[in-house]
């Protein structure tokens, strides 16, 4: 089991904004279902702009086991985001869990 599928804590930290053209009724792989219209260019990840965050495709508990209900088809800026990177250690010290090992990612 890799970092992130003990973690979580981007998916809980993080707002999720990406181009619409990502939406599978446009065309892309992200399941329409789960994205709401931010305009015409942009829309979210369902539940990234809640207090507290967390992502809707987000399954399991933080910290222990977490997995991504769509982790074939998410959004550019889930690619993006790397574990052990300045953006992954703010969310886990948010979340309580520590810095990420250098040696786990």
């Amino acid at each position: 089991m890799n970092a992130c599928q003990q973690c979580g804590a981007c998916c809980a930290s993080y707002r999720v904004d990406f181009s619409v053209h990502e939406l599978d009724d446009n065309g892309g792989r992200v399941p329409s279902g789960l994205a709401v219209e931010v305009n015409d260019t942009l829309c979210r990840m369902r539940g990234t702009d809640h207090t507290p965050a967390r992502c809707a495709a987000l399954t399991g508990k933080i910290g222990q086991s977490v997995a991504c209900g769509i982790y074939e088809w998410r959004p550019n800026p889930c690619h993006e985001l790397q574990a052990g990177s300045d953006a992954c250690q703010r969310a886990r010290l948010r979340h309580g869990l520590g810095a990420l090992p250098d040696t786990l990612h």
